[in-house]
């Protein structure tokens, strides 16, 4: 039986797909069997993100509704042994509601290591949906104050899931910005302010960003990827020391 991890932000634009997908592909290359589920109906990007776009022809509402079984809907990602797609619903109006989600996340759990539900940003009903079957979570943001305020809204709901492994992914990080900006004193700052333990700090990566936005595996001696790399061993349980920011 696998885990199912629901990544999440209280804010859009932090690059919490992109941390989806380069976490789902860290994953996948330390042996792992991966399913990456797009939890954003209507807005789906990871079916782009992971090279299947053109593949394309059954989604998450199709196997609810019963117009496919669960294995038509679940694409291999390109470029990537081991890391699997369910996307997400062309339309809002085939949202998945939570009571499936429940239904539907342990059944997925039977077949991979980890079941990475990537969330819609804010706190509506995609994110509960996508919260609601999930074992843990990986909360994405960016270290400014609006981003941080964001992530203690997302922490307080997934308490009220009673998702007690909550985890913080500081992601687009840039030092000297955030310096400059003074808004926190240093790191341990935006930690306590978020009310989150830190699983990892990934630095501002476009040649990463780029890559994924191709539906291309980034290079794996990347800042971004190397940093993913170490949170994917995080979250399996090692103790993998935070490099020096």
């Amino acid at each position: 039986m696998g885990i199912a991890t629901v990544i999440t932000s209280g804010k859009g634009g932090v690059g919490k797909s992109t941390a989806a997908v380069g976490i789902g592909r860290a994953l996948a290359r330390r042996g792992r069997r991966v399913l990456l589920v797009d939890c954003d109906a209507g807005l789906r990007s990871l079916d782009r993100m992971t090279g299947v776009e053109e593949e394309l022809v059954f989604d998450t509402a199709d196997v609810v509704f019963g117009r496919c079984s669960p294995a038509q809907a679940i694409y291999a990602c390109a470029g990537e042994e081991g890391l699997f797609l369910l996307p997400a619903p062309a339309s809002r109006e085939d949202q998945i509601r939570p009571g499936v989600m429940r239904k539907l996340v342990p059944l997925l759990k039977r077949y991979f290591d980890h079941v990475l539900l990537d969330s819609p940003a804010g706190v509506g009903g995609g994110f509960r949906s996508a919260a609601c079957a999930a074992d843990r979570a990986l909360l994405v943001c960016s270290p400014d104050p609006v981003c941080v305020r964001g992530t203690g809204a997302v922490r307080d709901l997934l308490e009220q899931l009673s998702i007690v492994d909550r985890r913080l992914l500081v992601n687009r990080f840039n030092g000297e910005f955030f310096q400059k900006t003074g808004a926190y004193q240093d790191l341990d700052g935006v930690i306590d302010a978020s009310g989150v333990r830190l699983a990892g700090l990934v630095p501002e990566d476009f040649s990463m960003a780029a890559a994924f936005l191709r539906g291309k595996p980034a290079k794996e001696d990347s800042p971004g990827m190397k940093a993913l790399y170490r949170v994917a061993g995080r979250l399996e349980g090692e103790a993998i020391p935070l490099p020096e920011w």
